[in-house]
């Protein structure tokens, strides 16, 4: 009964086009008037407190400043360029490098949403002047872009590490190969594609080795800030907030020398950062205090005995929690979804005796199903809003390889658990 009034307040909220920060605010107060007799709103101050000092959140304004930098500094135009002369000569052309890029940019900015409008920004005008298959050319731009909650740095592991106290420096190094790997599986739907269909994969781009030479230090920045982020982590130089302090200091940098670094540069950065932090934190704060409800009246508890009941095997559990995730990310938001779910979810997969680290990853592909998934897929919608013109059903039927493409990942993630755990192995 309570995890049904749960549910159905949260569909309610939605449906109703309330904020979610505001929707999990509200059921949360809900579920403290009818199960905790009211009074657990009088530690909404110490918990919102207690949960906003914590240090590894600062990590979250740092990778946004960082991506809103190599935008506007024009590394990321640089970047998508190189790409081009690099990757367009694969059955598919740009569309590869639409890939490609987003891969890269996602190893610097751990944005989901940043990496497909700044990819989509450059790449979207090629679509009529090359002739491509528009549905499909957009389409590798919305999954492109979900790599950048699994490529590392990706702000999506740190919330899933903080909320289920999961190693971020583990669950970074576990995403490393499913993120290049589900890449490969993007651009092979494209190569597929464009040999059943040759007029799709538009005109090539006149390209020679010279050219791809005198490009590739273009490409050298985006990896030099990766190196600098991710390598600062594992040399143990720096904890994940750190490491992306440092990896705003290499971007301001690389603005300087590139000619770009203003103080209107630095204060559209720092707005568009703001907007953003804030909108995330809510998100966050909310669904902590949510959390701190469903805890204190024993509905997580109830749920994980509701599921031990069923006497069920872990694996048929595993794939019905998948199920639950693949239909949840038809109708919520990737983030509030990670935050409302996670602390949940984890501890009954922990208990059926599956690694937290592997699930984190997992939880990833499958949030980023939901990025692309309508008809709430945010990536649809920040691709048609870079388009700005024609139907939303272009992207909505262009996705759905990819969205078949993220199936074939979660299989393959779900069969051989080392793809994620190989890497963590090694040094943990």
């Amino acid at each position: 009964m309570m995890l049904a009034i749960t549910i159905l307040v949260l569909v309610v909220l939605i449906a109703l086009a309330v904020p979610i920060a505001a929707a999990l605010g509200i059921l949360g107060l809900t579920l403290d008037q009818l199960y905790g007799r009211g009074f657990l709103w009088l530690a909404l101050g110490e918990n919102l407190w207690q949960t906003s000092i914590e240090f590894l959140l600062v990590a979250i304004p740092m990778f946004v400043l960082l991506g809103e930098i190599l935008l506007r500094a024009g590394i990321a135009e640089r970047m998508y360029n190189a790409m081009v002369q690099w990757l367009s000569w694969l059955p598919g052309g740009l569309m590869h490098s639409n890939i490609g890029s987003c891969a890269l940019f996602a190893a610097t900015s751990g944005s989901s949403v940043a990496t497909a409008a700044t990819v989509g920004t450059v790449a979207i005008p090629e679509i009529q002047k090359r002739g491509y298959n528009e549905r499909i050319f957009l389409g590798t731009l919305a999954a492109g872009g979900t790599l950048g909650i699994l490529i590392p740095p990706s702000i999506n592991l740190i919330v899933y590490g903080l909320l289920t106290d999961t190693s971020v420096p583990e669950l970074y190094l576990a995403g490393f190969i499913p993120g290049l790997l589900l890449a490969v599986l993007f651009m092979v739907t494209v190569v597929l594609f464009c040999i059943y269909r040759r007029s799709w994969g538009g005109t090539p781009v006149d390209t020679s080795w010279s050219d791809r030479m005198r490009v590739l230090p273009d490409l050298l920045p985006p990896l030099g800030i990766f190196m600098v982020v991710v390598g600062s982590i594992y040399a143990g130089l720096a904890t994940p907030t750190e490491a992306a302090s440092l990896g705003v200091v290499a971007a301001l940098a690389l603005a300087w020398g590139y000619g770009k670094l203003s103080l209107n540069m630095l204060r559209e950065a720092i707005e568009g950062t703001m907007k953003t932090t804030a909108m995330v934190m809510l998100i966050i704060l909310a669904a902590i205090f949510l959390n701190f409800v469903l805890g204190f009246i024993g509905l997580t508890q109830a749920l994980a005995t509701f599921i031990s009941s069923l006497g069920i095997t872990p694996f048929q559990t595993l794939m019905a929690i998948i199920v639950f995730y693949l239909i949840l990310g038809c109708f919520m938001e990737t983030l509030s979804m990670l935050i409302t779910t996670a602390p949940i979810i984890t501890p009954i997969i922990v208990g059926l005796g599956y690694d937290p680290v592997w699930f984190g990853i997992l939880l990833m592909v499958m949030l980023e199903t939901a990025l692309i998934t309508p008809p709430i897929g945010v990536n649809l919608y920040v691709v048609q809003g870079v388009r700005g013109r024609g139907s939303m059903n272009d992207i909505m039927v262009g996705i759905i390889p990819f969205v078949l493409t993220m199936f074939v990942m979660i299989a393959l993630l779900v069969a051989f658990p080392d793809i994620a755990l190989w890497l963590p192995s090694l040094f943990y």
